[in-house]
């Protein structure tokens, strides 16, 4: 099939799509786009392993909700009028969405305009379908799911992949749970159903891998998806956060098939736990769902080629050894005359002697090699054999899917992380829902959530300090690289995704009868309700840090502990201002020394000079004879001896440079002063010291002094800014002003919130 163009992926004017300046839902169109349709499974399972729904009378599962007592009539006042709010906002929200951004993914409350980051297929309208029905809006449910007709799952005009995880839990976990509300098979609503089933058909292909481990991000398109894959590193919530709409799906419609497809994640889930993770009872963040041991690949691969390098040398000593009953005569092996060495050729081969030892022979001799031909791999490539890798054994006997097999495993490099935030969430959340879904008839996930506790118990639960000493918990996140007993980096988070960890404990709590888990789930919640109390706008951040504190039982606020975890760095601080306050110190000392300096000097220039001595030559009496050579100072100064005559003043023998490094330049009078007497004076005159002033120990008026002896002025630095640093209590006053970070918090990572 050829490759369609480009333009051909996305619609302009897609099905069901309305102008965004139109509030009502355009008709649909049809179009040429590329669709998906049901392809060939390269995997598929036989139908006799098929995994079944449990069967039996479900287990009497105990009471969950609270029984309150009667409602007074000002509780059921205030009750009503709350609800009243919320619903209120429910219609001002679901109206805009309507008017801006129908049969679209999301609504840009602030443009006005509309996303579409999961396939284009409506997502605020699926999702928000059992909300509507639960708050009374039974028109605007009525419109909506009338609306859900018109979607069409074989086709995106935005993405080519399927987010596999976003599109479970939003469209068909929210298509189910509108079937379930509005009242199932007598609600009138089957279009709910029938959609959810379309929807698993396209999934279903997400399983079709040799270990029936999902791909997380599925290319629907024909051309891909008839092609067969292999599943590879995984989040764990994206894995594990299936169970519940496929199970819900395989109970309405009585396909095995959709609970099967769940069922082979949750027993690989179980097996990792049951083998044990460097945190036993909870998964690292990334596994590799290859369902290959690509480290025990590797060791059989290099056991293939010792063997076949074991097999070659064997077959060349079987070359080399002589026939049974061989006797070679005496002139075989003497008196052999002996070839003269050739010379002057560079090519050489390797060769092997009778005694079974390598010499180097010239490869240009034409013998026959003392070696065999090598054993040449007669195998043909085929799929998935590249050739540089000789497989030991034909395409006939071994598949090119086939590997040395491995459950899950931790995926990635260096550090693995754990926690009960984003990436990881779900897949706890799911086990004890899980369970209930199927009336208590798999005690697996019974199993798992109570692995699942213990283990949250005792690496992730601590309790932060804040104001009030309020009693209260979150979740760590913690890393390692695979001895957490030494090697564990922990940090003390807050992000708003752990928050359902309080409603996890809870219900477990309830239904596993497990009453001190209810305690630990009232101090999970109540951090969250903390969080959302000290934020400004009453909306925690996605994610913050806290200190923690050193006790579960005991933990007073202390401002001078959180202010040194708000600036780790406060010794390193107050130790620079120390430092800048004794270069001012010195600072004032200089000035000091320098201003006595110049006191000593104009006491210098006020006093008289000292009487000029006359100066007496001693041989003024002696008589020079006339034959007597004249004074050296007599003698007349030129700039350079004068060359004899016939000679050049640059001789060819002589090197110009030199002649330039041992003479000043002819531009120059000697008798002006050198270069550097001349750049001196400039130097002098750029800085206002007189010469003459300096050399008599005066100085100018305008020239200021640094420094030196007495009777010399030195010339003027310019100073070098030295601002004071922040001290530690100024630094962390800045920070809460500007950052505006409330009492508790360390830092706030994420400011963001996001609906979803």
């Amino acid at each position: 099939m050829p490759i369609p163009a480009e333009d051909e992926f996305h619609a302009k004017k897609p099905p069901g799509r309305p102008n965004a300046d139109n509030a009502e839902s355009s008709a649909s169109t049809t179009t040429s786009q590329i669709h998906w349709h049901k392809v060939k499974e390269h995997f598929p399972v036989p139908t006799d392993k098929i995994i079944p729904l449990p069967t039996g009378k479900p287990k009497d599962i105990p009471r969950i909700q609270y029984k309150f007592e009667p409602e007074t009539t000002a509780v059921k006042e205030k009750r009503e009028r709350r609800l009243a709010q919320i619903k209120a906002e429910m219609v001002r929200s679901w109206g805009g969405y309507r008017k801006y951004a129908w049969m679209h993914d999301e609504l840009s409350p602030v443009s006005a305009r509309y996303r579409d980051p999961f396939c284009g297929w409506a997502a605020t309208l699926v999702d928000g379908l059992d909300t509507l029905w639960i708050m009374g809006m039974k028109e605007e449910f009525d419109e909506a799911a009338k609306a859900v007709k018109d979607i069409d799952f074989t086709f995106s005009p935005t993405r080519r992949d399927i987010p596999v995880f976003e599109t479970i839990i939003r469209y068909l976990g929210g298509l189910l749970a509108a079937y379930d509300v509005s009242g199932g098979k007598k609600g009138g609503y089957d279009v709910l159903l029938d959609k959810a089933v379309e929807l698993a058909e396209i999934l279903m292909g997400v399983f079709d891998t040799p270990n029936r481990m999902p791909i997380l991000y599925y290319n629907w398109q024909p051309q891909y998806a008839s092609q067969p894959h292999r599943a590879g590193n995984v989040g764990v919530a994206e894995l594990g956060s299936m169970t519940m709409e496929f199970t819900r799906l395989a109970q309405l419609t009585g396909e095995n098939k959709y609970y099967d497809a769940i069922a082979r994640i949750t027993d690989a889930l179980e097996d990792l736990q049951k083998r044990g993770t460097t945190l036993n009872g909870i998964f690292p963040e990334q596994l590799d769902a290859s369902g290959c041991n690509r480290t025990a690949e590797a060791i059989r691969y290099q056991e293939e080629q010792a063997a076949a390098a074991a097999a070659s040398a064997a077959a060349v000593a079987a070359h080399k050894k002589e026939p049974e009953g061989h006797k070679p005569a005496v002139d075989e092996k003497r008196d052999e005359p002996v070839a003269p060495r050739e010379t002057g050729l560079s090519k050489r081969a390797v060769g092997v002697t009778e005694d079974g030892e390598s010499v180097v022979k010239n490869a240009n001799v034409d013998k026959e090699e003392a070696f065999p031909k090598p054993i040449v791999n007669e195998q043909p490539l085929y799929p998935g054999n590249s050739g540089r890798r000789p497989s030991p054994t034909s395409p006939e006997e071994k598949s090119e899917w086939e590997c040395i097999p491995q459950g899950l495993a931790p995926g990635g490099w260096g550090y693995e992380q754990y926690s009960m935030g984003g990436s990881q969430d779900s897949t706890y959340e799911y086990f004890p829902k899980e369970y209930l879904m199927l009336g208590g008839l798999e005690p697996k996930y019974k199993t798992m959530h109570e692995k699942t506790v213990a283990a949250v118990k005792k690496w992730l639960l601590y309790r932060p300090m804040v104001p009030k000493e309020r009693d209260i918990l979150f979740s760590a996140k913690v890393s390692t690289a695979g001895d957490p007993e030494y090697d564990a980096r922990v940090e003390y988070e807050v992000t708003h995704l752990t928050c359902f960890i309080g409603g996890m404990f809870g219900l477990g709590s309830k239904i596993f009868d497990r009453p001190e888990d209810l305690e630990i789930a009232k101090k999970l919640t109540d951090g969250c309700v903390w969080a959302y109390e000290s934020m400004p706008s009453g909306i925690m951040p996605e994610g913050a840090s806290v200190v923690p504190c050193a006790s579960l039982e005991s933990c007073p606020w202390n401002e001078t502990l959180w202010w040194e975890h708000l600036d780790p760095s406060a010794a390193w601080r107050d130790a620079q201002v120390k430092e800048w306050e004794e270069r001012q110190k010195e600072k004032k000392n200089e000035e000091l020394r320098r201003a006595a300096a110049v006191d000593r000097l104009s006491v210098d220039k006020a006093m008289p000079p000292p009487a000029e001595e006359k100066k007496v030559d001693p041989l003024a009496d002696v008589k020079v004879p006339k034959d007597q050579p004249k004074k050296v100072n007599d003698v007349k100064k030129t700039e350079w001896p004068a060359p004899e005559p016939g000679l050049n003043k640059s001789p060819s023998n002589v090197d110009e440079h030199l002649l330039k490094k041992r003479a000043p330049p002819a531009s120059e009078d000697p008798r002006k002063g050198t270069t550097e007497e001349k750049a001196s004076n400039s130097l002098k005159d750029k800085l206002n010291i007189n010469s003459d002033a300096s050399d008599s120990g005066t100085v100018s008026n305008d020239a200021p002094v640094s420094g030196g002896i007495v009777g010399t002025i030195p010339v003027y630095e310019e100073e070098i800014p030295d601002p004071k640093p922040k001290s530690h209590k100024e630094y962390v006053k800045i920070m809460l002003d500007e950052e505006k970070i409330p009492p508790g918090f360390v830092n706030i990572n994420s400011r963001r919130y996001i609906l979803r």
